[in-house]
């Protein structure tokens, strides 16, 4: 029995009188665990993540009647597609079909062909660039920090500089460490102490807003967002900006919603029965309306306390100074959650690179072979190509975020490039072909409707994303940035 646990992932589809027994599931692997609350915790931690700092500035420029009905219509949007997605979890029969371990074996499954691999391509380059993201937003509260207890020792009119290079560099060697956990289902621990941060800094980040708006007792803002003619650090804000800043938001809020390509992943972790699909539907509901609540609350507040001038980043902008202890714990609830959360989201990415060069390589001993780390208290054995891979890939996330360490622009690019295909147009077109729903139907054409939409406004939101970072390079040092 100790042989077969420690090889499970070698013979997983080899052992024929396993199946169905109390130690495995019906595919011959290792019984999953997952249940409603720790699908919902790994979902809480993938979306209620940096995205919702930037809400504020989203809805500033959105305006009050727009920026909450964007809110919930990704809100609804997100849910609608995540249920149309976890049917797909298992090909054919829900409950007993063949499973898909990952979202491309869905896309494999369902759609085949070419598709796969553009799946493959938007998903992987989504994660990739989502790790950048997360390494910028991480240097920024640690840098908060800083500037936090400067501010509070000099005055708030101090200059404060303080570089991004070092915290960027200590972040990277943190995910260095964490990314030797070797998979998805062993850092169910780390999701739980993230979602638990996630929610530290949201409720401190909504104290503030609420507190700045009964202290000065009005309500900023307007309906229709921030007005041209602002002045916004040393831009002023036109036409075009307005436009461009708008298009921006949308993909903010996209990239605040977005977990689908990391959907099918969290799924493989659940135990049945019941269903899988059942589970991850009422853990989508779950985490879907309680993500939303934070987001309506953190993004309208901090609209109200700041108005036009939001900062893009709510805890770390400076529209607070005090009192100081607590933006440090904010800040600090912030970088631990951004450290889980850059697992949830890579831990697929690091699966898909080693199953490939297993069967690239399957006789390579560089592959398989097993090293013993020298750590004090316990031994930790890792293969020397997950630990060189994995390391290689952290440092290259690094190194590219110290080069373009723009939150709000890239944060709305990845929004942009990931909603449409990961969140909507690969999960309706997975559930036609699963559910046989003939073309021209009604239903075909409400849901071809919705997909069109969601086109649409991904496109917005990449354009304003990228007038932002053209507009940010014009005054742009690489290796230089400081805050």
């Amino acid at each position: 029995m100790t042989k077969m646990s420690h090889e499970n992932h070698t013979v997983a589809v080899n052992v024929p009188p396993q199946v169905g027994s109390k130690c495995y599931d019906d595919d011959g692997r290792i019984k999953r665990t997952g249940s409603v609350w720790t699908a919902s915790a790994h979902i809480i931690t993938a979306v209620i993540g940096s995205g919702v700092l930037s809400l504020a500035w989203a809805t500033a420029q959105l305006g009050w009647v727009a920026g909450p009905t964007v809110m919930l219509l990704f809100a609804f949007v997100t849910y609608y597609t995540s249920v149309l997605l976890s049917t797909c979890y298992r090909t054919g029969d829900p409950d007993n079909g063949k499973r898909n371990y990952t979202y491309m074996d869905a896309v494999r499954s369902n759609l085949g062909g070419f598709q796969v691999k553009v799946c493959g391509a938007v998903q992987y380059m989504n994660l990739f660039g989502v790790a950048i993201g997360y390494t910028i937003a991480a240097s920024i509260s640690m840098m908060a920090v800083e500037r936090s207890n400067c501010f509070h020792s000099k005055g708030d009119a101090s200059p404060c500089r303080v570089s991004s290079n070092p915290y960027m560099i200590a972040f990277g060697v943190m995910e260095i460490i964490f990314s030797q956990i070797p998979d998805f289902d062993q850092i169910w621990w780390l999701s739980i102490v993230a979602a638990v941060m996630s929610f530290t800094y949201s409720t401190i980040g909504l104290g503030l807003g609420i507190g700045k708006v009964a202290e000065s007792g009005k309500v900023m803002g307007s309906m229709t967002g921030i007005s041209i003619g602002t002045v916004v650090g040393v831009q002023t804000i036109d036409e075009t900006q307005k436009i461009w800043r708008s298009f921006q938001a949308l993909g903010a809020i996209a990239f605040a919603y977005s977990y689908s390509l990391i959907l099918i992943e969290i799924q493989d972790t659940i135990k049945s029965p019941p269903s899988e699909y059942k589970t991850m539907k009422n853990a989508t509901l779950l985490s879907v309306a309680v993500t939303t609540v934070f987001y309506m609350l953190c993004g309208c507040f901090g609209y109200a306390a700041f108005g036009d001038l939001s900062p893009g980043n709510l805890l770390t902008g400076f529209g607070f100074y005090n009192p100081y202890w607590l933006l440090d714990i904010a800040n600090a609830a912030i970088v631990i959650h951004l450290i889980g959360a850059y697992q949830v989201y890579c831990q697929p990415l690091f699966a898909f690179v080693e199953k490939t060069a297993t069967e690239w390589f399957p006789d390579s001993k560089l592959i398989g072979r097993e090293i013993t780390l020298p750590i004090p208290g316990f031994r930790y054995k890792v293969t020397v190509f997950r630990l060189v891979w994995r390391s290689a890939f952290v440092m290259l996330t690094t190194v590219i975020s110290m080069l373009m360490p723009f939150f709000n622009d890239v944060v709305g690019i990845l929004g942009a490039f990931g909603f449409w295909p990961l969140t909507v147009y690969f999960p309706v077109e997975m559930y036609i072909v699963q559910k046989k729903i003939p073309k021209w139907s009604s239903r075909w054409i409400c849901l071809q409707m919705l997909s069109a939409a969601c086109l649409v406004i991904s496109i917005a939101a990449a354009v304003g994303s990228f007038a932002g970072v053209v507009s940010d390079l014009k005054t742009y040092k690489p290796f230089k940035t400081s805050y």
